[in-house]
């Protein structure tokens, strides 16, 4: 595929001005595939991994398909998590704004007067979909003039149970929509999800390139239940973790880490869905600046969280599936830099772990190494450790 800029993808001067302003000058892979099919006015589906610059890929054509002199809101976004909708916002705001055009967040945990007020002013609205609905339900908002619909990690939003809330959402917008579907998957519920709500789409597979794949080094630790505090005190404290991403599995176990850290000496904040937004954002710009170098983390709180220079993801619990192992460590080794996943694994999980590693080609001392695996294993009786280098009816 040539490398094309983005004026040769399409995007207007304005648009390019205000990338070049954050120094964005070179499209992404992702964003070279979708832009100039999504500004045609094509539906479109596109799978992307974690971390591959797909959030401008759909933001920069739904920007250039509406007009300030549209009726409000013109362009909704739908996102599984409020850190995913406000990421989304702040990445569509300078551009947005370079184009004489509004965008507003809606999601839950704040009040519901400054949303409603703003989202009823802005051309893009940028939603969660359970406080959208609770907003259709108040008549706080009209969908009737929405020209482009975009799904941001769509599986995530089926995983979450949003599904019923997304058609009923779908079902009050215009037939003749444009619409963008992004996920890590188009098959299984998403794709079908995925052909239902688009017409005639351009479909789009963008898979991790190798190199990018090598940039994360995956560890692997055998321990026992009573020493997973000491592990992870230990692993924290290595010269080289600067930033360290925590996941854990439940709400509970994130606030209890963090107390059990602090009487080590090590300074950690937990994020999760008890959390109201105010605190969730507090902890969040704590580690995005470095003034708190561990965050706790659980599955659906960090979704959408993309921290430049996460040098560690640490599996504390480890993840449920394939897919989760791949959401939890794409969150480092990003942007060309080098980054470790270190999973946590209780001699009861070896099996399943290496099932995990195993259909994903990473080589660990639970499994015999795939026929892809790039790395080496190590065992030994206190721990082990692996190394290895991303037009039909609508409802």
């Amino acid at each position: 595929m040539s490398q094309k800029s983005f004026a040769e993808l399409g995007v207007s001067k304005e648009a390019v001005r205000a990338l070049a302003a954050r120094g964005i000058d070179t499209p992404f892979a992702i964003q070279r595939l979708v832009v100039e099919d999504a500004l045609e006015g094509h539906d479109v589906l596109a799978q992307s991994p974690t971390g591959s610059g797909k959030t401008l890929a759909f933001v920069l054509p739904l920007l250039e398909n509406i007009s300030r002199e549209d009726r409000t809101p013109a362009a909704l976004v739908l996102a599984p998590t409020r850190e995913l909708a406000s990421q989304i916002t702040d990445e569509a705001r300078d551009v947005a704004a370079a184009r004489g055009l509004r965008v507003a967040s809606v999601y839950g945990g704040v009040g519901f007067g400054p949303q409603i007020k703003a989202a009823k002013a802005a051309h893009l609205v940028v939603a969660t979909p359970g406080r959208l609905i609770d907003l259709m339900d108040r008549n706080a908002i009209n969908l009737r003039n929405v020209k482009v619909l975009v799904l941001d990690e769509a599986d995530r939003m089926l995983d979450m149970g949003f599904k019923p809330a997304v058609d009923r959402i779908v079902s009050e917008l215009p037939d003749d929509r444009q619409t963008l579907f992004f996920s890590a998957t188009l098959t299984g519920e998403a794709g079908r999800v995925a052909e239902a709500y688009t017409v005639n789409a351009k479909r789009h597979v963008h898979a991790a390139e190798p190199g990018k794949i090598a940039q994360i080094e995956h560890r692997f630790l055998e321990v026992e239940h009573e020493a997973k505090v000491d592990t992870l005190v230990a692993e924290l404290r290595e010269t080289d973790c600067e930033l360290a991403l925590v996941f854990v599995r439940t709400r509970r176990g994130a606030d209890r880490l963090v107390k059990r850290l602090d009487r080590h000496g090590l300074r950690a904040a937990a994020i999760h869905g008890d959390k109201s937004q105010g605190q969730r954002e507090r902890a969040l710009a704590s580690f995005e600046s470095g003034r708190t170098r561990t965050l706790i983390a659980t599955d659906v709180a960090a979704r959408g969280i993309d921290v430049e220079g996460v040098t560690h993801v640490i599996n504390y619990d480890m993840p449920e599936d394939r897919e989760g192992y791949v959401h939890r460590t794409g969150r480092t080794g990003r942007a060309g830099k080098t980054g470790i996943a270190l999973t946590l694994v209780l001699a009861d999980q070896a099996r399943e772990m290496g099932k995990i590693a195993h259909g994903l080609g990473i080589e660990s001392p639970f499994a015999a190494p795939s026929h892809g695996g790039g790395g080496t294993a190590t065992a030994t009786r206190q721990g082990r450790s692996s190394r290895s280098g991303q037009r039909r009816r609508r409802r």
